[in-house]
């Protein structure tokens, strides 16, 4: 069986490794194999933050240009240049808040027009969702939920290899118990932003 091929990309802060390993013990529950690579930049300057997974068969986590079955945007320049690792059968989800880099902020470049970079991924994917997860994740009741709404919109795509139920159970083993409600809830908006 060949593997479904995620990557995830934002910058520090966001949540985008523990969202992998809601992902990657979601995927051993149900019996796939996972393999995953992280990629950690300056959390605290907001630094460039990737993971791969790939659920199904697979030797090596690190996923070749062209091959990402879904690109996971966190940050929208970051899905930008992540676009090498997508192809026309590719779906991507980006949230549309974006996060000024430190090295635009302190260089003559200013950071790309939001219609520039939701036109490029649009044309080299299969399927384009947008997202406001940051008012979403407001809306559930604390903005660092952000991530489980972007997780509630990976589970909704067609070809997602992992059940619904069991990542929320997974969510309940690796989120904190006080916070639990709140990510369920973001995790379920996300869902249905990207189901509808």
């Amino acid at each position: 069986m060949k593997s479904f091929n995620i990557y995830i990309s934002g910058v520090g802060g966001q949540g985008i490794i523990k969202t992998s390993i809601v992902m990657g013990e979601a995927a051993m529950k149900m019996g796939k194999s996972v393999v995953m690579s992280e990629v950690h930049g300056m959390a605290q300057r907001g630094g460039v933050v990737s993971t791969e997974l790939k659920i199904g068969c697979s030797l090596s986590p690190i996923i070749q240009e062209g091959y990402a079955n879904l690109l996971l945007a966190f940050e929208p320049l970051e899905a930008l240049r992540a676009i090498h690792k997508i192809n026309k059968n590719s779906y991507v989800i980006t949230n549309t808040n974006p996060i000024m880099p430190f090295n635009i902020s302190e260089s003559k470049y200013s950071y790309p027009d939001m219609s520039i970079i939701l036109k490029e991924l649009n044309s080299k994917s299969k399927k384009l969702y947008v997202i406001d997860a940051v008012k979403i994740a407001e809306k559930a009741g604390n903005i660092l939920s952000l991530n489980m709404v972007m997780l509630g919109g990976a589970s909704a795509i067609p070809e997602f290899p992992l059940n619904k139920d069991i990542l929320i159970e997974s969510m309940k083993d690796n989120l904190p118990k006080k916070s639990y409600n709140i990510n369920l809830k973001a995790f379920q908006e996300g869902f249905m932003s990207v189901s509808e």
